[in-house]
């Protein structure tokens, strides 16, 4: 049960009502990767701290500045143009595929820092709450289906490890 971060956010935001809330999240200013990377931990079982968080979103914030957002802002630019023009159509559709391979690169970037973090089943799991954005509610709609998911997805990850284990 144990998945790579890219295969895990590939299946979670596949899964009924997530890939609205992500852009929920994103539309309140939160960093999709970095809220992905948070649910695989708590999947995981690997708590959140102030050192981690820190690490995880001096890294996603960086990447984002410097590679996912331009590419984004200019995909988006060429929205009302594309629809009338095929040939700059198919270039924006070049950039997403530009900026979904970002995107795992980040996600594979923020794997690779998390290495040798270890799980803490009985410890508070919530890095939803530590890495919503700034002046989010902490009950906002998107964050409550977030959470509704990852208490789902832990049952599920539980119990298909304790099968795992021949529990």
């Amino acid at each position: 049960m144990h998945t790579d971060l890219w295969n895990f956010a590939l299946k979670l935001y596949a899964r009924p009502g997530v890939e609205a809330a992500c852009l929920q999240w994103q539309d309140l200013g939160g960093d999709v990767c970095l809220l992905l990377c948070g649910m695989w931990l708590s999947a995981r079982g690997v708590a959140p701290n102030r050192q981690r968080v820190r690490q995880l979103t001096t890294l996603a914030n960086a990447w984002q500045a410097d590679v996912v957002e331009p590419l984004r802002s200019l995909r988006s630019s060429w929205r009302d143009n594309a629809a009338k023009d095929a040939r700059l159509a198919g270039l924006r559709e070049q950039l997403k595929g530009l900026e979904l391979a970002a995107e795992r690169i980040l996600l594979e970037r923020l794997e690779q820092a998390c290495q040798g973090w270890t799980a803490m089943p009985e410890a508070e799991l919530d890095w939803i709450s530590w890495l919503a954005p700034k002046g989010a509610a902490v009950h906002h709609d998107a964050l409550h289906r977030l959470r509704v998911v990852m208490h789902r997805l832990r049952v599920v990850m539980r119990t298909a490890q304790d099968a795992e284990d021949g529990v």
